[in-house]
């Protein structure tokens, strides 16, 4: 039996492989030194291009660039007027930044739970969780495998209830002939460094609703009635006025220099990102250790941001936790997407919850792991991973 490099053996690799290493090409840089050039970095006219473009792209009508989905997130709730008193529903296996943005509108995140084997909230729980005080849902479109928008679509008209969704992993995905990012009131997305379209930081939020994209843009910018770019443009000095106390939430040009280009590009990363899917589906399918992500649902698309597998540790000798450290030391780089958000300290200790309120949850947090997917890695980088995994799970099998 060949010992993995944690136990003493050799690394199946010399050099560490990164999580979620961004691809930068000799566009991104020809954008970025045009624009340092140009003497224009904060939001200007790349902003507004990169906004037009993706647009074009999820077939929505509004977008209004940011600095991240956090401020995206936490700005649709505010132009929708959710405040104290309020509750806003949504799954506790995301990010922190999902519930976070509740709290600082002063509302009270209220989590359902999810279903077992798409790892998104489940719409049964949904309802189950709607009381006079719920105002909005958010569901979260997890690895980039869109949510039941149907079901979730129901629930809000029949309780008079706004959906934002969070598509922070699903830039390309679609649901039912329709881009993620044309059918909740809201969709947030995220540029971060390890996103399939990425600008280090930075995020976009898109809505139909010209009335909510104008406050969005105005709230966007400490709710000043004009941009920077329109005061100080070569189209001549306008005075602004504050509408609303705004936030600081703005993309600049820098950052939507580099997207110009990942945008261009999304398609064709996206081929590579399905084709390293297949591979790992294909040579993972027969280990009993493990459970992989469901195949995709019909008359959907999956973005395919994260590739994650759920580690059974009733078979091996090693928990999750153990087993990234030994992907680690074979220098592989991976991740936990995620840690189910109602057992960490902040909201045990002021919400109450505990250990067994949402079991489907908690049963994928304690064993999800998320192995490197990126257009960046070769498919003998691919193979080095499925190699680890199986070489970890055949020392450690019980």
């Amino acid at each position: 039996m060949i010992k993995p490099a944690i136990a003493g053996g050799i690394p199946i690799r010399n050099k560490f492989l990164v999580f979620g290493q961004p691809m930068v090409f000799q566009e991104e840089i020809k954008e970025v030194l045009e624009t340092l050039r140009s003497g224009w970095w904060g939001t200007g006219p790349k902003t507004k291009l990169l906004e037009k473009k993706f647009c074009h792209y999820k077939n929505c009508r509004y977008a209004v660039a940011l600095n991240s989905c956090t401020a995206a997130l936490h700005l649709a709730l505010n132009v929708l007027g959710i405040g104290p008193d309020d509750e806003v529903i949504t799954t506790p296996l995301t990010f922190a930044a999902t519930a976070n943005v509740i709290i600082h509108c002063g509302a009270k995140p209220v989590f359902a739970d999810i279903n077992k084997k798409t790892w998104n909230i489940d719409p049964w729980e949904i309802e189950k969780k709607i009381t006079k005080k719920t105002k909005a849902i958010i569901p979260v479109h997890l690895h980039g495998r869109p949510c039941q928008m149907d079901q979730i679509i129901k629930l809000a008209k029949k309780y008079k209830l706004f959906i934002v969704e969070d598509a922070a992993h699903a830039v390309e995905a679609k649901y039912k002939g329709k881009k993620i990012g044309s059918i909740g009131h809201f969709t947030a997305f995220s540029f971060y460094a390890t996103k399939n379209m990425a600008t280090g930081e930075g995020g976009m939020l898109t809505t139909n609703n010209k009335n909510w994209a104008e406050q969005a843009r105005i709230r966007s910018l400490h709710g000043i009635s004009k941009d920077a770019w329109k005061r100080y443009s070569s189209a001549g000095f306008q005075a602004y006025e504050v509408l609303y106390p705004g936030f600081k939430y703005n993309m600049m040009d820098l950052q939507a220099a580099i997207g110009i280009p990942q945008l261009t590009r999304l398609e064709k990363n996206f081929s590579l990102r399905k084709k390293y899917w297949q591979i790992y589906q294909s040579e993972l399918a027969n280990i009993k250790q493990i459970i992989l992500p469901q195949p995709e649902e019909p008359q959907t698309r999956h973005a395919r941001h994260l590739f994650a597998i759920l580690i059974k540790p009733e078979m091996l000798k090693i928990n999750r936790n153990q087993f990234v450290q030994a992907l680690i030391a074979e220098n592989i780089g991976s991740g936990i997407h995620f840690m189910a958000l109602h057992l960490q300290k902040y909201y045990k200790n002021t919400f109450g919850y505990k250990k067994g309120d949402y079991p489907n949850a908690e049963f994928v947090s304690e064993r999800i792991l998320s192995l490197p997917l990126s257009p960046q890695m070769t498919v003998e980088e691919v193979k080095q991973v499925i190699n680890a995994v199986k070489k970890i799970i055949q020392y450690y099998q019980r």
